[in-house]
């Protein structure tokens, strides 16, 4: 009886190891939701604060609604600071900008006033709703 309880825990302790060292390999995979532009320097602080404590996490900005105001050319916080630079910077850094083709379209938005580095997608919603339900990406609402 002895022997076959330890095979058991021999191979518990074996399956232990092996579970935690899969779920160590699974990538963090992020989805920051943006529909309002009230104050999109959070945001954008909240995903360089995630990214310095999780530096592999990739984590993909969709923006609908006035949230793509940030992600047009020309546009600046109340402080007259331009948002590119922080957009550029996190890209360098693996961020993936989505901005809403249905947004555009309905707000009259010439497609070129997007920031090169942000991908227009059909729906933002739809797209929010694609990383998470098919991709496994974590929701956060900044």
């Amino acid at each position: 009886m002895t022997i076959l309880r330890r095979c058991f825990a021999a191979i518990l302790l074996a399956l232990f190891a092996c579970t935690a060292a899969t779920a160590a390999q699974q990538a963090e995979k992020v989805v920051y939701h943006l529909n309002d532009g009230s104050n999109p320097m959070a945001a954008l602080n909240n995903i360089r604060n995630h990214l310095n404590a999780s530096p592999q996490a990739t984590i993909v900005l969709v923006a609908h609604g006035p949230g793509i105001d940030f992600l047009l050319d020309g546009a600046s916080d109340r402080n007259g600071t331009p948002y590119d630079a922080v957009v550029r910077e996190l890209v360098k850094r693996g961020v993936s900008f989505r901005v809403c083709n249905n947004t555009l379209q309905g707000r009259n938005i010439d497609r070129q006033r997007v920031l090169p580095e942000a991908v227009i997608v059909p729906s933002g919603v739809a797209e929010v709703s694609r990383l998470q339900a098919q991709e496994g990406y974590v929701y956060l609402k900044p």
